[in-house]
């Protein structure tokens, strides 16, 4: 490459709002970078410690006692917290002897709650790659615009207008470009893979929300049989 084309020289002898739209593309890039490893582990994280968890909830063990030991974890999260949630206002409205009815339609609120508050945290930062991806290439392109306008006022101040001219201020404005759809296409590539990853987290999730309610219905359903055969021999010993 030319010495009068290299590219560091034409980012330096740019100009001074084409230079700040690149440190601003550059910037964004490695915004953009950062949240993507991050969402990366975290999506990770939360896949592996849910099928943890699941796996433990599968096990056969108590309710009771699966609870009792995910109250005493300090770091909930997940399907962990979502069942946290979900039987803690079970255990509250079953103390307060509510119709089987009403504890249902309770759980089932709270897990629609534990699930969106989850699945918040769990897409922090998608927002981002999705501003990134989509204002970069506009942000590029005004610098391209910018820099390219004014290698054309600058050749017109020339008596003979030349390629050697007008070259240097016509690349270092495409570089802006060029820096625009290197910081959006990662952006808008990991936006793509993430979003389908947490929805897939989520739909798994909600399954969990569903199957957990159908257990806890079926309980309610046993107790309450169980109930009513002692309440019908107590009103038999004692007539009115």
């Amino acid at each position: 490459m030319p010495e009068s084309l290299n590219i560091i020289d034409l980012i330096t002898q740019a100009s001074l709002l084409v230079q700040i739209v690149m440190a601003l593309l550059l910037l964004a890039s490695l915004l953009s970078w950062v949240v993507i490893f991050r969402l990366s582990a975290r999506l990770g994280s939360a896949k592996r410690f849910d099928e943890q968890f699941e796996t433990w909830f599968w096990s056969g063990e108590d309710l009771a006692k699966l609870y009792q030991g995910v109250q005493g974890s300090p770091d909930r999260q997940g399907l962990e917290q979502i069942f946290y949630v979900g039987f803690s206002e079970y255990l509250r409205m079953h103390k307060k002897r509510q119709p089987k009815d009403d504890i249902i339609d309770g759980v089932e609120r709270k897990l629609r709650v534990g699930l969106g508050r989850q699945q918040q945290l769990l897409e922090s930062g998608l927002t981002t790659l999705a501003s990134i991806g989509s204002v970069a290439p506009y942000v590029g392109l005004f610098g391209t615009v910018w820099g390219i306008m004014n290698a054309f006022l600058g050749l017109s101040q020339t008596e003979q207008a030349t390629l050697t001219s007008v070259a240097p201020g016509i690349a270092e404005a495409l570089i802006a470009t060029a820096m625009g759809l290197f910081a959006a296409i990662p952006a808008v590539l990991a936006f793509n893979h993430f979003t389908a990853q947490s929805a897939r987290l989520y739909e798994s999730r909600a399954l969990f929300c569903d199957e957990m309610t159908g257990m806890l219905q079926r309980e309610t359903s046993t107790e309450s049989k169980i109930a009513t055969p002692r309440t019908a021999h107590i009103n038999q010993s004692n007539p009115l």
